[in-house]
């Protein structure tokens, strides 16, 4: 059965569609990601295709694209529609799949629905990304309990930023979950860097092997 990861945060900006793009990369996986808030500037769809390289036809079309870069149901109130959290499905292929969802778990789609409660209907594997900053335990631990008790699988967390093995340590004592490595800040950051991050610091075999 081809593997199919969802990918969550933390909180906003923490990293998500870089740790997307390099999964994708690595294991030659196709990209979903159900609800884009904000077009004004490059899409997480296509930041992925451009970091990971995949093919057009494995980055599958947003179910929701909303101009606003806000919380998803409020970009969707401004322009007068209503995502329906029920209808969103992950879509069919033929390889591994990761699915990048927006902003952190308890991040609304609806007034009626939230990020967990489609997590928790689709029973797939995730993986929590993380900043290294202050305040990234207390973030990890609250999104590793609010998933637990959706019964929600962690397949393990990936940090992005510098160094912090104490607040890492914090995490995976306290959280009792499995750390799978860490991507430095980049510069320049592009397919070859960030591949070559990938490969040298996250636990593969996490992940399986390529399609």
């Amino acid at each position: 059965m081809n593997r199919r990861f969802v990918i969550v945060g933390t909180d906003t900006g923490v990293g998500k569609t870089i740790v997307s793009a390099a999964i994708v990369g690595a294991i030659d996986a196709y990209y979903w990601k159900p609800v884009q808030a904000g077009l004004s500037d490059e899409t997480d769809s296509q930041t992925v295709a451009r970091l990971s390289g995949a093919p057009a036809d494995h980055i599958f079309t947003e179910a929701w694209r909303l101009r606003r870069a806000a919380s998803p149901h409020l970009a969707a109130r401004d322009e007068g529609v209503d995502i329906d959290a029920a209808a969103l499905n992950p879509p069919q292929c033929s390889g591994p799949l990761v699915i990048e969802t927006a902003g952190g778990v308890m991040t609304p789609l609806s007034d009626r629905a939230l990020t967990i409660d489609v997590l928790e209907r689709w029973r797939l594997p995730v993986v929590v990304v993380a900043r290294t900053s202050l305040g990234t335990i207390n973030h990890s631990l609250l999104t590793l309990e609010a998933l637990r008790r959706r019964g929600v699988s962690i397949t393990g967390m990936i940090f992005v930023g510098d160094a912090d093995a104490d607040a890492q340590r914090s995490i995976e004592t306290i959280g009792g979950v499995r750390i799978l490595g860490r991507l430095p800040k980049l510069n320049p950051l592009n397919q070859k860097t960030l591949g070559a991050a990938f490969n040298a610091a996250i636990a593969r075999d996490a992940f399986g092997s390529g399609a």
